[in-house]
C-alpha cells in the first residue's frame, strides 16, 4: 500500500500522516485504493493534485463508505444549487463537507442563503461557515440585523465577511464587527 501511494506521488510525510489518521488504510487492497482515488478524480472531477491533497487532508475518505460522499455531492448540486466547479472549490477547502451530516448541511445553507441572502459565490469563498454552529450564525446575524449592520455584500462599504461573522471570539465580534459591547450582545441574546 505504501509503495502504491509512493507511486502515485504521495510524499513520505503525507503517507505517514494518512496512515496515522486512518490506519484502516493499510488493510485495503491496492486495487481498492486505486478505485477510490479514481472515484474522486472521475466522479468529482478533481485533478490528480487536488485528489491527492483531498485524501491527505481527510484520509478517511479512502476508507469510509462512498455512499455518504455521493449523497452529499448530490445534495450540494441538486438541493443547494451549487455548480460543479463551486463544489470542487468547497471540498478542496473543506473536505469534511463530503462526510457532513446532510440535515445540518442543508439547514445551515438554508439559513445562510435564504434568510441572510448570501449568494452561492460568497459561500464558495467561505465554506468554513458550514463547519460552524448554526446557532452561533443565527445569534450573530440577528444581533447585526437588530443593529442595522447585517451587510454581507462585498460591494458595500459596511461589508461583513462570513469569517468575521462566525470565527471571531465574542469580544472581538462585538467591538470590531457589531460596534457594540459584549453586555449589549448578552442582553440581546436574552430576548431571543
Amino acid at each position: 500500500r505504501v509503495a502504491y501511494l509512493k507511486s502515485k506521488k504521495f510524499g513520505k510525510e503525507a503517507i505517514a500522516r494518512m496512515i496515522s489518521r486512518a490506519p484502516f488504510l493499510l488493510s485495503f487492497s491496492v486495487e481498492r485504493l486505486d478505485n477510490r482515488l479514481g472515484f474522486f478524480q472521475k466522479e468529482l472531477g478533481l485533478s490528480v493534485q487536488k485528489t491527492r491533497d483531498l485524501v491527505i487532508s481527510l484520509p478517511r475518505l479512502l476508507t469510509g463508505s462512498l455512499e455518504p460522499i455521493k449523497e452529499n455531492w448530490q445534495v450540494c448540486q441538486v438541493e443547494l444549487g451549487f455548480r460543479r466547479n463551486e463544489i470542487q472549490q468547497i471540498i478542496c477547502k473543506i473536505p469534511k463537507i463530503l462526510t457532513a451530516n446532510k440535515r445540518k448541511l442543508t439547514e445551515t445553507f438554508d439559513y445562510l442563503h435564504n434568510v441572510m441572502g448570501i449568494p452561492h459565490h460568497i459561500l464558495t469563498h467561505f465554506p468554513q461557515v458550514f463547519n460552524s454552529k448554526l446557532l452561533r450564525v443565527k445569534e450573530r446575524h440577528m444581533f447585526l440585523a437588530f443593529l442595522g449592520r447585517a451587510q454581507y455584500d462585498p460591494a458595500q462599504h459596511s461589508y461583513i465577511s462570513l469569517d468575521k461573522l462566525v470565527f471571531m471570539p465574542d469580544e472581538v465580534f462585538c467591538t470590531e464587527v457589531a460596534k457594540a459591547s459584549v453586555k449589549d450582545f448578552e442582553k440581546f441574546l436574552k430576548t431571543l
